[in-house]
């Protein structure tokens, strides 16, 4: 029942925002506080909880708040246009470099990062922080039975079995321009027996009940370890980087110059296996954002410096 409420609540939210009126985020007060951009999903939630949190204990006497339910990149960015928020706790390499800056596919990870970096200060005043560590890309995955079954690591060792297999992908992913279906095909030079539109939250079950021999998801969510799935390699890189960090305005970092110490706290701290576990403990164990967030940071001991 709580996950139900709560994905009716991030619908009616996400019509709103959609209406780009924002009315339900007026009241945010981004001149004498911190007010973090969450999203639609654990992820960015725990992230943005996570990076409060943070904040709360290096800056006891900051104002900080988290606005969630924001439902896509483009709402993130325009609460900040609008003054609404000025920090978001995840932002992904890929998504913003075709998205709102309007760039071309990248699949060199440093390249990506160095030009969303550029491009979001040139464009939006916003500094682009380094990766946590983590890359929430598409990827497909398969049973470890399958895998281990036929020696299979790498999207390019799919190709001999390919015309045999039927294969769960996200339905937008059919569609998508430079990363998509075509791309895929021309990349790779193969294809599946049978494809199936799906949405993304239902391809880790298919798999996991043997509907589909392989699916595309996304490689940090919390299913791939409860459901002992193999990430295949894209030996290729026909899927772009999505390195996930955080974003913050350049004016709050001129209010706060010490949010710059903060934030880089946790760059390279957090890998996909423990992104994985963390969406896990929030998607599977029903465990608030925050809370999660609260266990990261108190077994991390908050990423305090040990003195030399």
């Amino acid at each position: 029942m709580k996950k139900i409420i709560k994905l009716i609540t991030s619908a009616i939210l996400c019509v709103s925002l959609t209406a780009c009126s924002l009315p339900f985020l007026g009241s945010s007060d981004t001149k004498s506080g911190i007010v973090i951009a969450g999203g639609n999903t654990s992820e960015r939630q725990i992230l943005s909880e996570i990076q409060k949190q943070l904040i709360q204990h290096y800056m006891p006497k900051a104002k900080v708040s988290v606005i969630n339910n924001l439902g896509s990149t483009t709402l993130i960015v325009q609460t900040f246009m609008r003054g609404i928020c000025n920090v978001s706790a995840g932002m992904y390499t890929g998504t913003s470099l075709t998205g709102e800056l309007g760039m071309e596919p990248e699949t060199n990870p440093q390249k990506a990062m160095e030009l969303v970096k550029n491009g979001y200060k040139d464009k939006f005043n916003m500094k682009w922080y380094d990766s946590y560590g983590f890359s929430n890309t598409y990827a497909f995955m398969v049973k470890r039975e399958f895998a281990e079954k036929n020696n299979i690591k790498t999207l390019s060792d799919l190709k001999a079995l390919a015309p045999k297999l039927r294969a769960g992908v996200d339905t937008s992913w059919m569609r998508r321009q430079g990363d998509g279906y075509e791309a895929f095909k021309q990349t790779y030079g193969y294809d599946f027996a049978k494809v199936y539109p799906m949405e993304i939250g239902l391809v880790y079950d298919a798999v996991n009940n043997g509907e589909m021999d392989l699916v595309l998801g996304y490689s940090t969510d919390g299913r791939i370890n409860s459901y002992d799935l193999v990430l295949l390699e894209d030996d290729l890189h026909v899927f772009p980087p999505y390195d996930c960090s955080t974003v913050a305005s350049y004016d709050l970092l001129n209010k706060h110059p010490e949010l710059d110490d903060v934030f880089g706290k946790l760059e390279g701290k957090i890998d996909s296996s423990t992104m994985q576990k963390l969406n896990r403990m929030s998607d599977e164990q029903l465990i608030e954002p925050a809370t999660v967030a609260k266990n990261f940071l108190e077994e991390n001991n908050y990423f305090e410096e040990v003195s030399k």
